[in-house]
């Protein structure tokens, strides 16, 4: 897999953008293209399940997909 040029998809920067909009904000970039090697999309990391799901979720259900988002972004350490 190889990670994006561009910054990394975080729930902190994500707030940043978002300001005093109340809940826990997506991390949609408006990149939409989905990725057939890790089944997630380019732009925000989030699998097609998780992104249908998005607007129904709770916060805390929505925390833990950005630890997911997060977590997806680290590089993997050859061997």
């Amino acid at each position: 897999m190889s990670l994006p040029t561009r910054p990394p998809v975080t729930l902190q920067t994500a707030r940043a953008k978002a300001g005093v909009a109340p809940g826990v904000p997506s991390p949609c970039i408006s990149v939409c293209e989905m990725d057939e090697a890790t089944s997630s999309c380019k732009g925000c990391f989030r699998t097609l399940a998780e992104i249908s799901q998005w607007s129904r979720m709770a916060d805390a259900d929505k925390i833990a997909v950005w630890q997911l988002i997060e977590a997806r972004q680290v590089p993997v350490a050859a061997p």
